[in-house]
């Protein structure tokens, strides 16, 4: 298996990333390419997930192992596959989602693309109590059971990215601003889609 790759980030796409290691590209699908804007055309460093199957070879990227080890687990549960995955991945915020589980919060689980209720039960079912001992986060045990605002935050950008895909906005356009939104810690979805249009005006 191939663990990670270290090479030039060379070319940034809607879902992958193209690495140059000593002239051999290559392409490692991700959940959110544009999160490593910043790093093109520079060395990098990507942990990698070597998906096999009979008919299928493919490299995912991640930015942190928590975020790999995620990955790993999700797609361990039944009617979740890669897609699924890293749809989850492109908004998720892992302490927020590893509490949900733990809480058996469905409501927050189904707020993800592709996870309905029966999905959302199979998560807590098969990894309740399996993320807190390995992601390297911290958990307080004495936090209650209300969303923080960062997954407020998280809905809200999901939001407003349908918001902007209706106004003719490509997802390759939308996913380049989105770690600056992010960074910006807005709830209020309306705001979000101002600020959104702001930066998008400026490419």
């Amino acid at each position: 298996m191939i663990a990670y790759i270290k090479g030039i980030l060379t070319n940034i796409q809607d879902e992958s990333l193209i690495l140059d290691v000593h002239g051999v590209g290559y392409e490692l699908i991700c959940a959110n390419p544009f999160a490593f804007q910043s790093k093109l055309n520079e060395e990098v460093l990507i942990n990698t997930y070597q998906y096999v199957r009979e008919d299928t070879l493919v490299l995912y990227g991640f930015k942190n192992e928590d975020e790999k080890y995620l990955f790993k687990k999700l797609i361990s549960v039944s009617g979740i596959g890669p897609k699924g995955a890293l749809a989850i991945l492109a908004s998720v915020d892992i302490p927020g989602f590893v509490s949900a589980v733990e809480r058996e919060d469905d409501k927050f689980l189904t707020s993800f693309p592709g996870v309905g209720k029966k999905t959302a039960r199979q998560i807590i079912l098969d990894l309740k109590g399996k993320l807190v001992m390995e992601l390297s986060i911290s958990m307080d045990q004495n936090q209650d059971n209300t969303p923080s605002t960062d997954h407020y935050n998280t809905f809200a950008i999901a939001d407003a990215q349908e918001a902007l895909k209706a106004l003719g906005y490509m997802d390759r356009e939308i996913k380049a601003v989105i770690p600056k939104l992010q960074a910006m810690d807005i709830q209020n979805t309306d705001e979000i889609i101002k600020n959104a249009l702001a930066l998008l005006m400026k490419k």
